[in-house]
């Protein structure tokens, strides 16, 4: 039988100064002619909660992550609008996480404090770079004086839980340039650093025209493993595939999503993910998956009704092996094996095949009812969730896509 997880909200905010050529997120250049819509949008993001409610009735809120586009876009007195009507529909927990995604091109004096004082207590900055030819390459609005400039910023309002987030393996990077990178990163002292490397997504600019330049597999891998070092060197321990943090500093909202936790989606082309009781004795508990509209426009049209919803989607058994695999296998902490029959409602013994198979190739070990990814597992983590996939039918739905990294 399925239990509870910890719950947590997503908000999108979907639109941006310019779409980046490797972005496949759900981010809209606005060409609308004057003020974005914040007001509206905000409208409908309380129309959009109001509709879910029923699904989330009596469970506790434990992070809230604004993500995008570029929320940093919206003035705080609409952040702060839409989290006073959040709070007065559902129960937030103490000390609850909630999460800004910041463009240092959009700080602005006095706005962090302004953040702050409507709740956002941790930002995360899209710098992707120091190197101002490498964020010229990748189409940032931003060079690196700006990127410093808006992390002290930001700790001037009073932020000491900071995400910088920053790529590697790009178009003309060498090893050194990425050391750099890092050397500018740890002068600032976040307590965060998610640390990823470009990957051409199909349906982007890059993906289309790939720019020249771009570090082969052999390159990319030594920058990666290079600058691992760096990071634990200064005090990062990586938690994650890209994720590195001081210690009590992870990010509460993204290890829900990789601890399979349930989260509400709210928003323009927003995914959710939520654990539903049985309606009836003679129905199952089940996993449901929801998105919602993509286009700004057309959300805004129908935020608060049926309309609104793009798809629900009941995983099926078989499938959620794969699903779970797909974020747990994220974590050097593994899993346990009672956390999998929890969260999915299946018996362990329905991944004893897969188990074997990456054990034997030295992906992962069995430890004491957990189960732990080896270094080799982390680095072919691909290889090993694939591994999950073959009890899948053929007619099971497609979807399993890992919404943690496009939240986080």
């Amino acid at each position: 039988m399925l239990s509870f997880p910890p719950l947590s909200l997503y908000v999108h905010l979907p639109w941006c100064v310019r779409k980046c050529p490797y972005c496949d997120f759900n981010s809209h250049e606005y060409k609308g002619g004057g003020a974005l819509p914040f007001e509206a949008y905000v409208d409908a993001l309380i129309a959009d909660l109001d509709h879910d409610l029923p699904l989330v009735w009596g469970r506790t809120v434990q992070t809230v992550f604004f993500g995008g586009g570029t929320p940093s876009l919206f003035p705080a007195p609409a952040v702060d609008r839409f989290l006073q009507a959040a709070a007065a529909r559902l129960r937030f927990a103490p000390g609850c996480e909630i999460t800004l995604e910041t463009n240092p091109g959009t700080a602005e004096h006095g706005r962090f404090e302004d953040y702050r004082k409507a709740g956002v207590n941790r930002l995360s900055f899209g710098i992707q770079s120091f190197d101002d030819g490498c964020l010229q390459r990748l189409g940032r609005i931003h060079d690196s004086h700006q990127a410093e400039s808006a992390v002290k910023l930001a700790q001037d309002a009073g932020f000491d839980n900071l995400n910088l987030d920053l790529m590697y393996a790009l178009p003309g990077q060498t090893l050194a340039m990425a050391e750099h990178d890092l050397a500018r990163a740890f002068a600032l002292q976040p307590a965060h650093v998610s640390h990823y490397q470009l990957t051409l997504e199909p349906n982007t600019v890059f993906a289309a025209r790939p720019p020249q330049g771009i570090p082969d597999d052999d390159a990319a891998w030594d920058i990666q493993e290079h600058c691992q070092a760096l990071l634990a060197n200064a005090g990062y321990a990586q938690y994650e595939i890209s994720a590195y943090a001081r210690p009590g500093r992870q990010c509460a909202h993204n290890l829900n999503y990789w601890r399979f936790g349930d989260y509400l989606g709210i928003g323009a082309g927003a995914h959710g993910k939520l654990s539903l009781p049985a309606t009836d004795a003679g129905t199952p508990d089940r996993v449901l998956r929801r998105w919602k509209l993509k286009h700004p426009a057309a959300y805004l049209a129908h935020a608060g009704t049926a309309a609104a919803i793009g798809a629900d989607t009941a995983i099926p058994p078989a499938q959620l092996p794969f699903e779970f695999m797909l974020n747990a296998l994220r974590l050097r902490e593994g899993f346990a094996l009672a956390r999998f029959e929890a969260r999915t409602g299946l018996s362990r013994t329905a991944i004893d095949a897969p188990l074997a198979r990456a054990i034997a190739e030295g992906w992962l070990i069995a430890d004491d009812g957990r189960i732990v990814p080896t270094e080799s597992g982390l680095r072919f983590a691909n290889d090993v969730m694939s591994l999950f996939l073959d009890d899948v039918p053929d007619d099971a739905p497609d979807g399993a896509s890992n919404d943690a990294t496009a939240a986080g």
